[in-house]
């Protein structure tokens, strides 16, 4: 099985570019980001701080995370409540930034996503899937881009989902979000050694979509 990562601060694009690489060569695409925001949406749901452990960890029989195909998009469930929509607010961007620096949650998500990589082709994306998740994975691109470029994107993503924000709003998130996630002591968002870099700041999505899969062509000879 081939394992492809891509790392990169929020709002990289990562996730829209993994996914559509991922349908143009029939990998299974993994969100890990998703997965954190989801143990975020479970948090909040049940009165968790979301740097509390002790406490989340005495709970993780209880959260049961799936990832669904539904009409061609993956969707996330939490214990069978589709809550793909709920957990793309600049809200659980915070909680997703403070349950993912917590050790005893990241060892508790490592294995399921370890898992999807063992049984099937895939691209998975997130913080630290070429340093920690997937190591040993074909390909590592590590994708980046300004601040404002990025916090620009997801303004205009959460407009069109109908979300009352403003451009600073997301932008200050976006500052603290890198903040926590690269400062934080269990697995910060860095670049593995031997991942290639990309800056799509002045990139398409469609540019982006090409420039990947071009470098996975340089990475694994005859694939596609």
């Amino acid at each position: 099985m081939y394992s492809i990562a891509i790392d990169g601060p929020s709002g990289a694009g990562k996730s829209t570019i993994a996914k559509a690489v991922a349908k143009k060569i029939g990998f299974l695409y993994v969100d890990t980001g998703a997965i954190y925001r989801t143990v975020g949406l479970f948090a909040k749901k049940n009165s968790i701080d979301p740097n509390d452990e002790k406490t989340l960890a005495e709970n993780f029989s209880k959260i049961d995370i799936q990832l669904k195909w539904v009409d061609g998009t993956q969707h996330v469930f939490l214990s069978d409540e589709d809550v793909s929509e709920d957990i793309r607010t600049p809200q659980m961007s915070m909680y997703a930034s403070a349950v993912s620096a917590l050790p005893k949650v990241r060892q508790f998500l490592l294995e399921m996503q370890r898992d999807f990589a063992r049984k099937n082709n895939v691209i998975m994306d997130g913080r630290d899937i070429g340093t920690v998740v997937l190591p040993d994975a074909d390909v590592k691109i590590f994708m980046f881009a300004s601040p404002e470029s990025r916090a620009m994107r997801r303004y205009k993503e959460l407009l069109e989902k109908g979300k009352q924000v403003t451009y600073e709003q997301v932008l200050n998130d976006m500052v603290l979000r890198d903040k926590n996630d690269s400062e934080r002591q269990t697995a910060p968002c860095k670049p593995a050694e031997d991942a290639v870099m990309l800056d799509n700041s002045l990139l398409s999505v469609e540019q982006n979509v090409d420039k990947v899969v071009e470098i996975i062509n340089e990475k694994i000879h005859g694939l596609l």
